[in-house]
């Protein structure tokens, strides 16, 4: 008795239920291994580094096109003291409301504009497009708390900082 089947050639649901459980194990080890949060994080934090960079050269040049003297807001910072950028003039909150989702901490103030340094004048002179804005990682950052910091030494020297770094133990830059 020949069966009309038996010499088909067709697949077992046993040899189905193999391969495919064998493609979501390989699957999965892929998943694991390439860690999505940590790429996000990553790219959250190379973002960061873009933009502190973006906003220090930006200072720079406009100090250099201005004959070596800050723009005003720079120039009017207290030596020493952490301020948060702006853009445009601020309002509530407070520049130190997001001070426990900062690496460094804004310097306290009394009313809502102590401590923030307004950088839109940064765009009005083309120095940058807009003034960028943190992306999202523990705090919800926006124009008037943009997760940016600036910090004048006594010597001039500029520190910018991103407010929290996510795989990264800091990210500043400082000329």
């Amino acid at each position: 008795m020949n069966n009309k089947y038996s010499t088909r050639g067709a697949f077992t649901l046993i040899e189905l239920l193999i391969v495919v459980s064998i493609i979501a194990i390989v699957a999965s080890v892929v998943f694991v291994s390439l860690d999505p949060l940590t790429r996000f994080r990553d790219s959250r934090d190379a973002k960061r580094w873009v933009d502190i960079s973006a906003i220090l050269s930006a200072v720079k040049i406009d100090q250099v096109d201005n004959g070596g003297m800050y723009m005003s807001s720079v120039a009017n910072m207290t030596p020493g003291e952490v301020y948060m950028l702006v853009d445009g003039t601020p309002s509530s909150p407070n520049c130190v409301t997001a001070n426990s989702f900062c690496d460094v901490p804004v310097t306290t103030g009394s009313s809502v504009s102590d401590h923030c340094l307004d950088a839109s004048e940064l765009v009005t002179q083309g120095y940058l497009g807009t003034v960028p804005v943190s992306p999202k990682g523990n705090y919800a950052w926006t124009k008037n708390i943009t997760g940016y910091t600036i910090e004048k030494s006594s010597t001039g020297i500029l520190t910018v900082r991103a407010c929290e770094s996510e795989n990264a133990a800091e990210i500043k830059a400082s000329r």
